[in-house]
């Protein structure tokens, strides 16, 4: 008797325990039976379990824990076609979370990454139609927030199947294929090249400008320079010729002695020097005739 009860206990605790479950904060449970979800008995929808601690039939029910938190599909980079047949590298992701926990389960059989093999499959059909309509031109100039939201609907419309709500749809980066890059970028740099040396060139060309315009006034200003230089030399030969002039007129024979010495000074500087000169020459006349100086 003993024993029996001892066994009951357990049994009736083993029970007990396994009639508990507890749903954690940012997910909800839903209780499958014999296969099938079980509804609320008086509304008729599919009981959702909120985070706490909840009861169920043991060995009977098993409970499906589902994230009901907002979670991020990061799809990578996938190839697109423009309107104008031209390859894009689009790198996107998608906000997402379980609206339908019933739905969800029955397509997906609760599993997160099913479950976003499918999303992705809907999300790029969406990106993949919106693209096609559109030229790499209208996509870049300002067409991305319209062509997100209109394939966040398109796709929000096909993921109502799966239980899932799409919240949000961005694309983050958008870019060539690396063998048009190249070819573009190829092409770009060419167009630089030609546009820099056609810079070059014109800069040259109004260097050259400048430079001649420089020169021709620099020749002007030398030519006025030496104009004027010769003006003021030709007063200046004039002023000095005056004042000799004034000078030889108040005594010319002084004059003609200062002139004399000035130019023995001259000849016999140097002992190499050679001079044939008559003896009675008047080159000599100051050296033989002193009495031609004046005694004042």
């Amino acid at each position: 008797m003993k024993n029996f009860s001892i066994a009951l206990i357990v049994v009736l605790v083993v029970l007990g325990f396994s009639s508990l479950f507890v749903v954690e904060e940012g997910y909800r449970g839903i209780v499958i039976q014999f296969g099938k979800v079980r509804r609320d008995e008086q509304t008729g929808e599919t009981a959702v379990y909120e985070p706490g601690l909840h009861f169920k039939l043991p060995f009977i029910d098993s409970v499906k824990m589902l994230n009901a938190r907002l979670l991020t599909l990061d799809d990578g980079a996938n190839r697109f076609v423009t309107a104008e047949k031209k390859d894009l590298i689009v790198d996107s992701y998608v906000k997402w979370r379980i609206k339908d926990f019933a739905r969800f389960y029955l397509a997906t059989g609760g599993f997160r990454d099913r479950a976003e093999a499918l999303l992705r499959q809907k999300v790029n059909n969406g990106l993949r139609s919106e693209f096609g309509n559109r030229t790499i031109a209208e996509i870049v100039s300002g067409e991305r927030s319209e062509l997100m939201n209109k394939a966040m609907i398109q796709s929000a419309e096909s993921a109502v199947e799966l239980g899932i709500e799409i919240v949000d749809v961005r694309v983050k980066q958008i870019n060539l294929p690396t063998e048009i890059s190249n070819s573009i970028f190829q092409r770009m740099r060419a167009e630089r090249a030609a546009v820099a040396k056609e810079h070059r060139s014109e800069g040259q060309e109004q260097a050259e400008i400048i430079r001649a315009d420089i020169d021709a006034r620099v020749t002007v200003m030398l030519a006025d320079a030496e104009r004027n230089a010769r003006k003021v030399r030709g007063e200046g030969d004039a002023e000095a010729a005056g004042i000799y002039a004034n000078a030889y007129n108040k005594d010319p024979e002084f004059y003609s002695f200062l002139r004399s010495m000035d130019a023995y000074r001259t000849s016999f500087n140097s002992k190499q020097d050679l001079l044939i000169l008559e003896p009675d020459s008047d080159f000599f006349k100051y050296m033989k005739d002193t009495g031609g100086v004046r005694q004042d």
